[in-house]
């Protein structure tokens, strides 16, 4: 049995902040900033978790504010990885609020991130597989293929053409 291969709950990271004014725009509101920088560091967990490497963030899928987070209220980040390819991950992130006095919980936001995993030499190096369990898992990973050629495409890392699982979506 390969000791390398992990499942995607092997991954799982959660992180929560309190919003302090510092962290805050003048509505009151987490500033996006902020929350990016704190998406990436627990995207960046579930990465190395993974691969036990040093990552890098390659790329940000679009992140829509769905709700504010208030200046007092609770975050919480979960992040997984979703598909490990040949160097890259994709990381799902999802982000809760919660104020603490009414216990309201609510979502704020969601994004994929793609990190590449380094050798020592500062090069990508190769990553195991991850292994999808529930069916939910098993649909994100199914998935990832097609949000991989998305972004590729978009980036102008491949042709349309050659998106095998996109193709009738361009052409």
């Amino acid at each position: 049995m390969n000791t390398n291969l992990k499942t995607v709950a092997h991954t799982i990271t959660m992180m929560s902040e309190i919003v302090l004014p510092n962290d805050a725009n003048i509505l009151g509101n987490l500033m996006g900033g902020k929350l990016m920088y704190w998406m990436d560091i627990s995207a960046a967990m579930a990465a190395q978790r993974h691969c036990n490497a040093v990552v890098v963030t390659a790329s940000v899928d679009n992140i829509s504010f769905s709700n504010p987070i208030k200046v007092g209220n609770v975050l919480t980040i979960e992040s997984r990885v979703t598909r490990a390819f040949n160097t890259s991950m994709e990381v799902f992130i999802r982000v809760w609020g919660e104020d603490l006095l009414t216990q309201e919980k609510y979502i704020s936001n969601e994004a994929f991130f793609t990190f590449v995993a380094l050798g020592s030499n500062g090069k990508p190096r190769k990553v195991s597989e991850v292994i999808p369990e529930t069916d939910k898992e098993k649909a994100m990973f199914d998935g990832a293929l097609r949000r991989r050629q998305l972004r590729l495409i978009l980036g102008g890392k491949m042709k349309p053409e050659d998106a095998g699982e996109l193709k009738a979506l361009f052409i």
